[in-house]
């Protein structure tokens, strides 16, 4: 079960820093502790739940790294080439059945198993060969061409870590040491609904003063793309009652309740009485452009996560904030998106004391030099600029203005997806 702090912090004091921010949700967040055996074939995107071991070396045995001709090294003559003969064969999926006898050469082709004492392979393009013997070149270096046992993983050592978000080398490897089924974390079961009167379903008639809801939307997408099993319920209208008992009902059945929109504090925004009423909040002001109504807390049994209602801000804070809350929750470890420093190519005027993220898109400088040029447009509600950028510029705290040729930091939304 999650289980968050049980202190608050004045809703009427000065705004959070981000970095406090996250360092707060380390330490009062934890995972859900459910695991499930799934077979490799759904093992995609799941959280491992314990340290994988090696049960034993890959590979299991030295072996070729090419086809061509296994010797003993020392059999070779130093500055000329030696004639020796070829007394057998072995291909992949073979074994010599004997121990190697110096003076001899086997044909051996790649992924073979070395000879027992045999410890060099020339390839076969250098040799001149009749059939019955084969002429080795001068030159060669000891150990040339042989794969050793181990050599990609040693029998005993953790290959995948518990917390790890499984990528498709991952199922590979365990795969490759034999493991059918693996042991992951139960999927994050996180609830998603929008807040306002204004909002209709896509496909609805839109009539005067009416949006489409395109924020439930993002949300279901970026939620399924971390690999969490999504609930959708819907658009809720601005009624305090109606959000209270959604939020009561949906936090029986779930591990994160995330919601976008009615987190202000005018007379139609009814998510933050909603959720103290069902239980708590632990911040709900951030220092952070776009975005600042960002709400962490507790209903009930499930932490609760409330965005902000424009589009872009319900993006850029679903990235930097609750994506790392759902993270720890699903248990995963090691997924802090990092930033590429580049050169800006624009000037931009910020006030200092809040993260701002801009977004931008990259681009080669005349000195091949990586630079950030900024969307044109700012407002938060510009979905679009989502949609023709390939990533956040991430402004610090303490900057109060930007100017061509400054070192900023680069997020590209791959490092977040």
């Amino acid at each position: 079960m999650v289980q968050l702090d049980n202190d608050c912090f004045a809703f009427g004091g000065p705004m959070m820093a981000v970095e406090p921010a996250l360092a707060l949700l380390a330490g009062r967040v934890g995972p859900v502790t459910a695991t499930e055996t799934v077979p490799l074939t759904a093992a995609l995107g799941r959280v491992l739940a314990a340290d994988l071991v090696a049960p034993f070396n890959v590979p299991p045995h030295d072996n070729a790294a090419v086809d061509g001709y296994a010797v003993f090294f020392d059999d070779l003559a130093a500055d000329t080439p030696t004639l020796l003969p070829v007394t057998a064969r072995v291909a992949a999926g073979q074994w010599l059945g004997r121990p190697a006898v110096r003076g001899e050469v086997v044909r051996i082709f790649t992924g073979a198993p070395m000879p027992t004492g045999m410890d060099t392979v020339f390839m076969q393009e250098d040799c001149r060969s009749d059939g019955a013997t084969v002429t080795l070149p001068a030159g060669i270096r000891r150990g040339v061409n042989r794969r050793l046992a181990g050599e990609d993983v040693r029998e005993g050592s953790v290959v995948l870590a518990a917390g790890r978000r499984l990528r498709p080398e991952d199922i590979a490897l365990a795969a490759s040491l034999g493991h059918a089924v693996l042991e992951v974390r139960c999927r994050l079961r996180v609830a998603v609904f929008s807040t306002g009167d204004e909002l209709r379903q896509p496909g609805q008639a839109l009539e005067p003063g009416a949006v489409y809801d395109a924020n439930r939307f993002a949300l279901i997408a970026l939620l399924t793309r971390l690999g969490c099993a999504v609930t959708d319920l819907g658009i809720l209208p601005d009624r305090f009652e109606t959000i209270r008992d959604a939020l009561a009902e949906a936090a029986g059945s779930h591990d994160a309740l995330i919601t976008s929109g009615g987190m202000s504090t005018g007379e139609e925004d009814h998510v933050k009485p909603a959720v103290e009423a069902n239980g708590r909040l632990d911040f709900w002001r951030l220092a952070i452009k776009p975005g600042r109504p960002v709400a962490l807390g507790r209903v009930r049994d499930a932490v609760f996560i409330g965005l902000p209602g424009n589009p872009v801000a319900v993006v850029v804070t679903f990235l930097r904030i609750a994506r790392p809350i759902l993270l720890r929750l699903m248990g995963a470890a090691g997924e802090t998106p990092r930033p590429i420093p580049v050169r800006a190519v624009f000037a931009h005027k910020k006030k200092p004391g809040r993260r701002e993220f801009l977004r931008g898109s990259l681009t080669r400088g005349t000195d091949g030099a990586l630079e950030a040029t900024k969307y044109p447009r700012d407002g938060a509600g510009v979905l679009s600029s989502l949609v023709e950028s390939e990533g956040l510029i991430e402004l610090p705290e303490e900057l109060a203005r930007v100017e061509p040729g400054m070192t900023v930091d680069f997020l590209p939304f791959k490092e977040f997806l």
